[in-house]
């Protein structure tokens, strides 16, 4: 079952991606033009970090190979990536951001 997992503060995340690990899952989180979007962090092609990549438009560039991921869908644009990453529902609530994560079953 989906819940609904704080990931930090509304003023927390400034234009461009930071990386969040939080409830088991790693988070690339965007704010593009004042908008969220939040993805999978890990590159399906060789597991780099995502938000440690270059943003063009809505694309965001794998810093070890240069695949492009969406960050609206997480679908890949170029090669050598051609599975897509996950992509998650997040709102802004009372100054804090919030994803929808299924959970740990770690934590369980």
């Amino acid at each position: 079952m989906m819940e609904w997992v704080e990931v930090g503060a509304s003023d927390g995340f400034p234009e461009g991606g930071l990386r969040v690990d939080v409830a088991g899952h790693r988070l690339a989180v965007f704010r593009i033009e004042g908008e969220l979007y939040v993805i999978g962090d890990r590159c399906s092609h060789q597991e780099a970090s995502l938000a440690e990549g270059e943003l063009f438009d809505y694309d965001v560039e794998c810093p070890r190979h240069g695949s492009e991921f969406d960050v609206r869908t997480g679908r890949p644009g170029s090669l050598p990536a051609t599975r897509p990453v996950p992509s998650y529902q997040i709102r802004e609530e009372d100054g804090k951001v919030m994803v929808q994560l299924e959970p740990d079953l770690g934590e369980v």
